[in-house]
């Protein structure tokens, strides 16, 4: 039987506050003056007190013999399937020290060629079949994951090639030196952008000695690798257990499951064990970082530490609380800096859960001029969040923007395997999603507080500013001890 459309049910009585758009107009050619945009906050709660209840459908799960965890979810409403594969040792945070590139490289090569299928060919079979594959490995992530799509009709033969670049990925040295090539152009193109250069230096910032500092490879790691290296990564991390096979589409999984024994039979299991890093601790002493970038006219800034990972308690209030900070259009950060100082087009915090620590950060870019300006109401806005509860009517618009996002994320069938995949990496109970909403709302003003206190520390803040040094650091240095860096990432001037 086909699943109930979930977001339906989701939406059902469901009465949430619209979100705030910032209406927000261009500035005349012949003036730096940010307008304010007019939006209009009525500080209305919506009418409706129910609290969202609803149950998920669930994906069928199984395992493979060879070990391999599969979910699926069936959806016949068209003759579609999508996969996801996630690899669960084969991320950048498993690199050996100073090969960085070796995990995302490797994933980019799965579909550069076969012992039986030439790069060239298996894009003209993918194109004929109507179907996708893609691989990658993101930096900070212990995971490699493919992905792919195509028409059930056809399931079996595109299947087969993603079965194919998954077992049998050859790493031929020509399509390696030209992936590579491409590679130092986008690394070149990369620190041209404001954006890169605070990633790279934020992340050395509150990272440290930990992997997910690494946010790119280097043109010396690059030329490093060899077809050689890149068999061996694939040997030793591309392994079945652990691993999470999920499927969503037009298939039954009655059916699905033999079938996917056969297509699998040479994915052979081995003795690999998970083994992570110690988890990053955060930073103790505010630091100021600048990127410089002479001429710049504007100052790209972020602000964080390490905060928290997936699995603890104090996700969901951390959720509720950095929604409040700046995860959206409504929120402090936005009205503030964009909407009432006009410092910005845009200014938000988010944060990083995973299987480690990840940082909670906040930050934007700003004209040059107003540096000063955003930096006060930053340490503003992050002292109001730790020192006063947030108000009745604050909180409860915030909770409930977040529970109708969720609602409308359920739209897609993929969408539900991504919850779905989500529980299992990390354990969680069968009903944590069903109980999502539920635990949103039930966030308290003194949970808020307490998250807050715990996790974002003005005193203990990794700031982050990419800008003309020469106009900006009199300003930085009146927020910690300065490190400057060129564009390169090499230090060039430090306190003392």
């Amino acid at each position: 039987m086909d699943c109930p459309n979930p977001s339906r049910l989701l939406l059902a009585g469901l009465v949430a506050a619209a979100p705030l758009a910032a209406l927000a107009q261009a500035p005349p050619a012949d003036t730096k003056e940010v307008p304010l945009s007019k939006v209009e906050r009525k500080n209305r709660v919506p009418v409706s007190k129910d609290v969202l209840r609803v149950k998920l459908p669930r994906p069928v799960e199984a395992s493979l013999r060879n070990g391999l965890g599969v979910l699926v979810m069936e959806d016949h409403r068209f003759p579609a399937v999508n996969v996801q594969l996630l690899i669960q040792e084969a991320g950048p945070i498993h690199e050996p020290a100073g090969q960085p590139g070796l995990a995302s490289v490797t994933a980019q090569m799965l579909r550069e060629g076969t012992p039986s299928r030439t790069s060239r060919q298996l894009a003209e079979e993918l194109a004929r079949l109507g179907a996708t594959l893609f691989a990658s490995a993101s930096f900070g992530s212990d995971a490699a994951t493919v992905n792919a799509s195509g028409m059930s009709d056809n399931l079996e033969e595109w299947f087969a090639v993603l079965a194919d670049v998954l077992v049998n990925p050859s790493f031929p040295g020509d399509e390696l030196a030209k992936l590579k090539q491409r590679l130092k152009v986008q690394l070149q193109q990369q620190r041209s952008t404001p954006f890169f250069l605070l990633n790279e230096r934020f992340s050395r910032a509150v990272f440290g000695t930990h992997p997910a500092a690494v946010v790119a490879a280097t043109p010396e790691s690059l030329d490093a690798l060899a077809p050689e290296a890149l068999a061996r990564w694939h040997r030793e991390r591309y392994v079945p257990q652990d691993a999470i096979l999920a499927i969503a589409g037009d298939v039954r999984a009655a059916e699905l499951m033999p079938r996917l024994e056969k297509w699998l039979e040479g994915w052979r299991r081995t003795e690999l064990s998970p083994v992570f890093p110690p988890n990053p601790q955060p930073v103790s002493g505010r630091k100021v970082l600048i990127v410089d970038r002479p001429g710049s006219v504007q100052t790209t800034l972020a602000l964080g530490n390490i905060a928290i990972e997936r699995r603890d308690p104090d996700y969901v209030a951390v959720v509720v609380m950095n929604r409040v900070v700046g995860g959206g259009p409504a929120a402090r950060l936005f009205l503030n800096l964009r909407e009432e100082k006009g410092y910005t087009y845009g200014v938000y915090s988010n944060f990083l859960a995973l299987k480690y620590p990840g940082p909670w950060r906040a930050g934007g870019d700003m004209r040059t001029e107003v540096t000063e300006g955003a930096m006060t109401e930053f340490l503003k806005e992050i002292g109001r969040i730790r020192d006063e509860k947030v108000p009745d009517t604050e909180l409860e618009e915030a909770k409930r923007s977040l529970v109708a996002s969720f609602a409308l994320s359920l739209e897609q069938p993929t969408q539900l395997l991504g919850y779905a995949i989500t529980r299992k990496v990390y354990g969680f109970p069968e009903d944590y999603w069903d109980t999502y909403p539920i635990r949103i709302m039930a966030v308290t003003a003194d949970d808020v507080q307490r998250v807050a206190r715990r996790y974002v520390d003005p005193e203990s803040l990794q700031i982050v500013a990419v800008g003309d040094g020469g106009k900006i650091r009199a300003v930085m240095e009146k927020y910690g001890p300065v490190e400057v860096y060129d564009t390169e990432g090499r230090l060039v001037a430090a306190d003392h």
